[in-house]
């Protein structure tokens, strides 16, 4: 993560998960990491943790279920 370029720090994050997520580490129906293990491995607050999962939810790679977490959509889902 580049703290100083101009990209958003959520954006960063988001980007990370994003690549992960195409190379297979987070498969589809699978979760990602919650919110608190986003802000553990990226030393970042919950606040950036939240934004960098809504912009994953806001780009359609996931789905947060209330209770259960973040979860990969596959290719047929949204």
């Amino acid at each position: 993560m580049d703290l100083l370029g101009p990209d958003p720090i959520y954006q960063q994050i988001a980007a990370v998960i994003t690549a992960r997520i195409k190379d297979g580490t987070y498969p589809p129906n699978r979760q990602i990491p919650s919110e608190a293990a986003i802000c553990d491995e990226f030393d970042v607050s919950r606040k950036t943790a939240r934004e960098a999962v809504r912009a994953l939810r806001e780009a359609g790679l996931v789905r947060t279920v209330r209770g259960k977490g973040t979860y990969v959509l596959g290719p047929d889902q949204d």
